[in-house]
């Protein structure tokens, strides 16, 4: 049997490997802006939709920070939630792999 910290360690590498444009804002754990003079400001999803904002809500907060902060943002980036991306397509990978 596995371990847990070896099937994260994979989800990692196939996460690594996705192109960060095109993942769902329900797999984002936390957006990280790099501002001009080395600063940094991070939005953490997870939080917010754990205080129960819905991902309308929080694309709303995205948007907001991007265009308060636009002269200042030098790049981004995303967090992706392991467990959510997990969640998400061990279901249907077992699915589509059940009759092997």
């Amino acid at each position: 049997m596995r371990l847990d910290s070896e099937v994260e360690h994979d989800w990692e590498n196939v996460i690594s490997t996705i192109d960060k444009d095109h993942v769902p804002i329900n797999c984002v754990k936390k957006v990280l802006f790099k501002l001009k003079g080395g600063k940094q400001k991070t939005i953490n999803l997870a939080r917010l939709r754990k205080d129960g904002l819905d991902l309308e809500q929080i694309e709303e907060v995205v948007t907001r920070q991007m265009i308060e902060h636009s002269a200042e943002i030098v790049n981004m980036d995303f967090v992706i939630d392991i467990n959510v991306v997990r969640e998400t397509v061990q279901p249907l990978t077992n699915e589509l792999l059940k009759n092997l």
